[in-house]
């Protein structure tokens, strides 16, 4: 981890596109501005805890989804063979 100390206006530069700005600083708070291009998404970690965590379970949902159409259709075949026979 590179741990650095900034001052009030002053920035840290993660790559040629991302400026972190220190805007002010009161009691145990720091406030920090951020600017990245639109692309990059910017979250607080607890948000992004989240969305990780939601995405895993949509993910899980869809797959417990397929599974269930998957044993519809295999069903509905094999009914239809044995109608057929």
């Amino acid at each position: 981890m590179l741990v650095l100390s900034r001052k009030v206006n002053q920035s840290i530069m993660i790559g040629d596109d991302i400026e972190i700005k220190i805007l002010e600083i009161r009691g145990d708070q720091v406030r920090i501005g951020i600017e990245a291009p639109k692309k990059v998404p910017v979250h607080r970690k607890e948000v992004y805890e989240a969305i990780v965590r939601e995405n895993i379970l949509a993910a899980q949902m869809a797959a417990q989804v397929e599974e269930k159409i998957e044993e519809s259709v295999v069903k509905e075949l094999q009914r239809l063979k044995k109608k057929k026979d």
